[in-house]
């Protein structure tokens, strides 16, 4: 005959508790498509990477649709030192000649793809990794930016290679995954009319799929804690329009910016709502989805 000490029974009292504060939000979701951009530091470190596993495995056996997008920046740039290939970046983003985006495809759509759905399995949901050419989920173009010379004030293009955006995104391979119970694990790299491929920025093509898929959720998890005030205080939520204040009076600024726009064009196609969230959090995506008050800022109407 055993027994349970008062220590264990409050234990399991207060995990029973949290179980049962989350029916509502578990109700809530039901159902629904949750696309989930994956990246930054909470890939590299190994306990995060296992509890990101665990934590998409749950959400699949609740009930929910997950659709994991990552990228894999770091993981490149390590494979281009490997074959002593220089890497440069413009604004932001990685100039990609013919043979660097065979590499990136290779580690995107291999090696980091992979590892991903790995995790997912691992904890208990089938995971299936894909990447934007499969079924010709992901039809690209090449990427058009421009840049004004600070002395001429002249505009002139920006040659980045086989950097691309979407134009259009097939979701056929998407719902036969999910209406299978699988869970697409997706690599941004995707492919034009002619078969020429391109590497995409992770975000972009989060966005991109959460919009097609109508999402309920695109939550973006990043190194930060979510967008700061100009007091480096989080900012809870914010609508479209407050979005464009905060970038117009400079309280959204750098690297951030990008990252609001895809959660706005997100919004604008559908998506209920957008959230930056700290990826290095335990379990950010539960306490996003799961508790009244989430630990990143929402993007809405």
């Amino acid at each position: 005959m055993s027994t349970t000490s008062p220590s264990d029974l409050s234990s399991a009292t207060a995990r029973a508790h949290v179980l049962a504060q989350a029916l509502p939000f578990l109700r809530r979701y039901a159902g629904t498509t949750v696309v989930v951009k994956y990246g930054g530091h909470a890939m590299g470190e190994e306990a995060l990477a296992l509890e990101f596993g665990r934590d998409i495995a749950l959400l699949k056996q609740v009930g929910i649709n997950p659709v994991v997008v990552h990228g894999g920046g770091p993981q490149i740039n390590a494979m281009l030192k490997r074959l002593a290939i220089t890497s440069t970046f413009i604004d932001g983003l990685r100039v990609t000649d013919a043979a660097m985006v065979e590499v990136v495809e290779m580690v995107l759509a291999g090696t980091v793809n992979k590892y991903v759905s790995g995790l997912i399995t691992q904890a208990g949901a089938l995971a299936v990794g894909i990447c934007g050419k499969d079924g010709g989920m992901i039809r690209a173009r090449k990427l058009q930016r421009t840049k004004k010379d600070p002395d001429s004030h002249i505009e002139r293009a920006l040659d980045l290679g086989f950097v691309g955006e979407p134009v259009g995104v097939d979701v056929r391979v998407i719902h036969a995954l999910t209406g299978g119970g699988l869970v697409p694990v997706i690599a941004p790299v995707g492919m034009d009319a002619d078969g020429q491929t391109y590497n995409i920025n992770a975000d972009t093509v989060a966005s991109a799929i959460a919009g097609a898929l109508r999402a309920d959720r695109l939550l973006m998890l990043t190194d930060v804690a979510g967008v700061l005030d100009k007091d480096k205080v989080l900012i809870p939520s914010l609508t479209l329009t407050e979005v464009a204040e905060r970038i117009a009076d400079g309280t959204i600024t750098g690297g951030m910016i990008p990252k609001v726009e895809c959660c706005v064009d997100a919004v604008r196609q559908g998506v209920k709502g957008a959230v930056i969230l700290d990826g290095r959090v335990p379990h950010a995506c539960l306490l996003e989805l799961f508790t009244e008050a989430g630990p990143g800022t929402l993007v809405k109407r």
